[in-house]
């Protein structure tokens, strides 16, 4: 199958590439390099390096044999989009290309319109090619469990089925992001939900909890196939954080009582899961979703969990919570879809944590500690004063 990555070059655009050409799929990949722009606008770097997208490529092409072709633009250029489909002709398009973090978005006003305009502009742009190229390509778009923010009912995948008044209806689960970027994520899932019913499309919409670790089978081949990993407060997660600072001898740092629960997911198990989607397609017409994810934990629990396998002493700090959100909520997901499909978890406590202090331990000499400082908080932009 001949399947387009876009974001080919991210955390997880990168080595989904490399796990789909490993299992004989002809792949390339579409990246604009802005992911690299926002180490330099914001002054931080991948604790682990990573190489430029042309030493990638040829790197897997010697260690595998197998080609990835390239294709450097953006989507916002409706041109380039309609052009790249053209030419590479795919039958799946893997959609990785957005601004993935909620406080980059949340920084200001410019962020806010820049994480939205980019998102969203970028996804039409791609269903009108999608639509008027090839109706028949398959487009395997990432969402994220934030779309659903933390409802005090059970999360359905994607769909909910509805009784008001003695009747009954199927509708999308009702939606309540937590961040200007989760909330581009909603409008991509309408906009695609809309063009799958009007046009015809075939999509499946993969509503994905926090990703962790950084090595893959692929990436593992060679130094120069690493992924990144981030650890910063703008673009690094929870457990990144944790894991640096009980390497670096510093407290865990939970944003307040730590009641926040998040749906979790193996980086090799996001890779697994794209492929099962995209070798097992939606109809024509169906908006297909599945939450990717294979466990919850509370970001308590997670301290904890760092805390109880780290070789050494452990501190565990209260921050206050910078974002807005509740402090303790019910949270239940439904998430059997892709284990149907044939998906064989990785569990965060039997796998990873131990992996990852080795990683850390290797690399401590390039954290910055002060880049894990939270400085956005949700609640800033109101405070700045807007242009008039």
């Amino acid at each position: 199958m001949r399947v387009l990555v876009l974001g080919g070059d991210g955390y997880l655009g990168w080595p989904t590439a490399l796990h789909l050409s490993e299992n004989g799929h002809d792949v390339a990949v579409l990246d604009n390099l802005a992911r690299r722009g926002y180490d330099d606008e914001l002054g931080v770097e991948s604790l682990v390096p990573i190489e430029d997208l042309d030493t990638r490529l040829q790197a897997w092409q010697e260690v595998s044999g197998k080609q990835i072709a390239s294709y450097v633009g953006d989507l916002l250029d409706a041109d380039f989009v309609f052009e790249t489909l053209r030419d590479f002709a795919p039958d799946t398009v893997v959609h990785f290309a957005e601004q993935r973090s909620a406080p980059y978005s949340m920084i200001d006003r410019q962020h806010a319109v820049y994480t939205q305009h980019n998102n969203v502009i970028g996804n039409l742009n791609l269903l009108y090619a999608i639509a008027e190229i090839d109706p028949d390509i398959h487009l395997v778009k990432l969402g994220t469990m934030g779309e659903y923010g933390t409802p005090n009912i059970d999360i359905e995948e994607g769909w909910l089925e509805l009784e008001h008044n003695g009747r009954k209806d199927r509708v999308l689960f009702p939606k309540k992001p937590g961040s200007f970027y989760h909330l581009s994520k909603v409008h991509d899932s309408h906009n695609i939900e809309f063009a799958c019913r009007i046009w015809g499309l075939r999509a499946t919409d993969l509503n994905q909890g926090v990703v962790y670790g950084q090595q893959t089978p692929q990436t593992m081949l060679d130094a120069r196939l690493a992924t990144r990993f981030d650890y910063d407060a703008v673009f690094g997660t929870v457990l990144n954080r944790f894991v640096i600072q009980a390497v670096l001898g510093q407290p865990l740092s939970v944003y307040g009582q730590g009641g926040q629960t998040r749906g979790l997911i193996d980086i090799r198990d996001t890779v697994e899961c794209i492929r099962l989607a995209v070798e097992n397609r939606a109809d024509r017409g169906e908006f297909r979703v599945f939450n990717q994810m294979t466990e919850s934990l509370s970001v308590q629990g997670i301290a904890d969990l760092v805390a109880n396998q780290f070789p050494g002493p452990v501190q565990i700090e209260h921050l206050d919570n910078p974002r807005v959100e509740l402090p303790e909520h019910y949270y239940n997901v439904k998430h059997t879809g892709l284990v149907e499909l044939g998906l064989k978890p990785h569990l965060l406590s039997d796998t990873l944590i131990e992996s990852m202090f080795d990683l850390v331990g290797a690399n401590k000499h390039r954290v910055l500690p002060e880049k894990m400082i939270p400085t956005v908080r949700w609640k800033g932009a109101m405070e700045v004063k807007q242009p008039q």
